[in-house]
């Protein structure tokens, strides 16, 4: 015969609720104690403070008296002078300058009267296709292309005779090819001078060698005088030891 429980009265039913109940108290208890704090009494000051008594200051009043402000001056009394017009001024009449269809006008300046003043025109003609080349002193009388070598040998022979290589430029080993482009004008005189070369110097020191060639007899196109441009390359080569 098996003996039968009242489920209802059974201890073990509700056994897992009630420890974690009992835990969370005494956990609750321990961490009170644990954090709990006294102080000494001897530390605590207990002062009142009385803030209902008000404290007045008495600002004295001081009564500034200023001067009274001084009268204005008086008003010089006002002197009304009257001219008389002595002078008539005459109006100005502008007159109208517009012309009408009816109205001849007459011109101020007949086209014959005017003298026109021709300006010769001066041509630039390349040495190699004019007419009659610069005539270099000491080659006159040549033909054209005997002219030309002889033009061409006295340049290279003024060159030799006036060259002179810069000290500044000898001293720092500079050397190289300039290229000199000048213009024989109309008078046959060098001007226009141009260079270009590898440094200052020596393009400096080739312009002074082309600027002190001879007058020359210009050259001619058409039988008229022309500026002629011509160019020449001048070497500066230092001699190798």
């Amino acid at each position: 015969m098996e003996i039968k429980k009242n489920p209802n009265v059974d201890l073990r039913k509700n056994s897992g609720l009630y420890f974690a109940i009992g835990l969370n108290i005494m956990l609750f208890i321990t961490y009170n104690v644990l954090e709990y704090k006294t102080y000494d009494k001897d530390d605590i000051a207990i002062g009142i403070l009385d803030i209902n008594q008000e404290i007045e200051d008495d600002i004295p009043i001081v009564n500034f008296e200023a001067p009274p402000p001084p009268p204005p001056p008086k008003a010089a009394p006002e002197v009304i002078t009257i001219v008389e017009d002595i002078i008539e001024i005459e109006e100005t009449i502008i007159e109208s300058t517009e012309t009408t269809e009816e109205e001849i006008i007459e011109p101020v300046i007949k086209v014959e009267d005017v003298n026109v003043e021709e300006i010769e025109e001066e041509i630039e003609v390349p040495f190699s296709v004019v007419e009659k080349i610069p005539i270099f002193p000491g080659c006159e009388g040549l033909s054209n292309s005997e002219a030309k070598k002889c033009f061409q040998s006295k340049i290279q022979t003024h060159i030799k005779n006036n060259f002179k290589y810069p000290e500044t430029a000898l001293e720092l080993g500079i050397n190289g090819k300039v290229f000199v482009l000048f213009v024989i004008d109309a008078n046959g005189v060098s001007s226009n001078i141009r260079t270009r070369g590898p440094d200052r110097l020596l393009e400096k020191e080739a312009a002074r060698i082309i600027s002190i060639l001879p007058k020359m007899i210009p050259g001619k196109q058409r039988g008229k005088s022309v500026k002629v441009p011509y160019s020449i390359p001048i070497h500066f080569k230092l001699a190798s030891n």
